[in-house]
């Protein structure tokens, strides 16, 4: 391998690495990643309602899941 592909390679790789610092820096300091409402979401959306809403939906997406494949594993006879 000649020397200017791996100093061409170097290059580039410091080049995308320090465009992704920038990124990064510029995410943290325009506010990108706060999620001021998430905990407060959490707290204010967590009720006994709500939890029992979420359990009636997880068995119904379970029955529906147990008819397909009864749907699926059922052959007509010959």
């Amino acid at each position: 391998m000649s020397e200017s592909i791996i100093i061409l390679m170097l290059s580039v790789s410091t080049l995308l690495g320090a465009l992704g610092l920038v990124a990064l820096i510029w995410g943290v300091r325009t506010g990108q990643f706060d999620d001021q409402t998430k905990f407060i979401d959490g707290a204010r959306f967590d009720n006994e309602e709500e939890y029992k809403d979420a359990l009636m939906m997880d068995e119904k997406k379970k029955t529906r899941q147990k008819k397909r494949e009864e749907e699926k594993s059922y052959m007509p006879p010959d």
